[in-house]
């Protein structure tokens, strides 16, 4: 009896001298949390009012939702990861992304800004879980890349050449199967109506949009053929192309029968939503053909 009281006294008073380490590791991560929310909720509310309410970029808040839902997804491999901290390339990063931030908040570069979130994220991540844990919180952190909103210029730079391919193959599409249109520029023409191909119609949004619901296809499906990836991820542009050109096609056929009021009303934003059911079935298309082609090469290299 003595013996045994003899052990709890020694175990309890073991546990009174152990750091409470758990409790610190909370404490740290909440006061992280709360610098960050701190720092990129005022970006958030300003991406909401003036960003992601654009058909341009009304992608953004489904990113980071499933960036967020990956993480979560994670969260215990990556807790249990813990490495030494890697302050070679941690500290550095970290200073990059605090400068980013600042000069993106204080000279308006949204793009520098929200950028800055994703840097200072893997800084955090080197500084406290080390390597292993970025690792595994890889494709969370890249995949947020396409909720950054691009630089302006370059955006025109990409958009406007895009207009005009998906213009003149929509109209000459519906000329050779037999409707009066014809096209000057971006500027549509079909009987008495005339269509302006606006940008958020040029293809770059859906472009990024399609790509980056590929890659979350693709990381769900745990594909571990880096050349099946790349080739699906290099088509899935032709395909955002192809989907861009069906929904032009689709709101001149609108138009042209039930006129311009029902080509801008509902079936505009309907059009929006078939472009998306095209790419993803095409998309889904080109991945069974891939499937069957790669199955293919296993078999013979077996």
């Amino acid at each position: 009896m003595s013996t045994i009281a003899q052990t709890d006294s020694v175990k309890a008073s073991g546990d009174l001298a152990r750091p409470p380490e758990r409790g610190m590791d909370a404490v740290v991560v909440g006061l992280l949390l709360l610098g960050l929310a701190a720092m990129y909720v005022p970006s958030y509310i300003m991406l909401a009012q003036r960003v992601w309410s654009t058909d341009e970029q009304g992608h953004g808040p489904i990113i980071l939702a499933l960036s967020v839902y990956l993480l979560y997804a994670k969260r215990h491999e990556i807790a249990a990861a813990k490495a030494p901290p890697d302050y070679l390339f941690g500290v550095p990063l970290l200073l990059i992304g605090l400068l980013m931030y600042v000069i993106g908040r204080s000279q308006f570069i949204m793009f520098f800004e929200i950028f800055s979130q994703i840097v200072m994220l893997i800084a955090l991540t080197l500084l406290f879980l080390g390597r292993k844990a970025l690792r595994l919180a890889w494709f969370p952190l890249f995949f947020m890349l396409f909720m950054v909103p691009l630089p302006g210029t370059l955006v025109a730079a990409i958009t406007s050449p895009l207009k005009s391919a998906v213009s003149a193959v929509a109209a000459n599409l519906l000329y050779h199967m037999g409707y009066p249109i014809g096209r000057a520029g971006v500027v549509l023409t079909v009987g008495p109506y005339e269509l302006l191909v606006a940008d958020a119609c040029a293809g770059l949004n859906s472009m990024f949009t399609l790509e980056a619901l590929g890659l979350f296809y693709m990381h769900l499906m745990r594909y571990t053929n880096a050349v099946r990836n790349v080739v699906l991820a290099v088509l899935i542009i032709p395909i955002s192309f192809i989907a861009n050109i069906a929904r032009v096609m689709i709101l001149v056929l609108v138009t042209y029968y039930f006129g311009d009021e029902a080509g801008q009303g509902f079936i505009h934003g309907f059009a929006g939503m078939v472009l998306f059911m095209v790419g993803l079935i095409l998309m889904l298309g080109v991945d069974r053909v891939l499937s069957a082609i790669f199955k293919g090469k296993n078999q013979r290299a077996a």
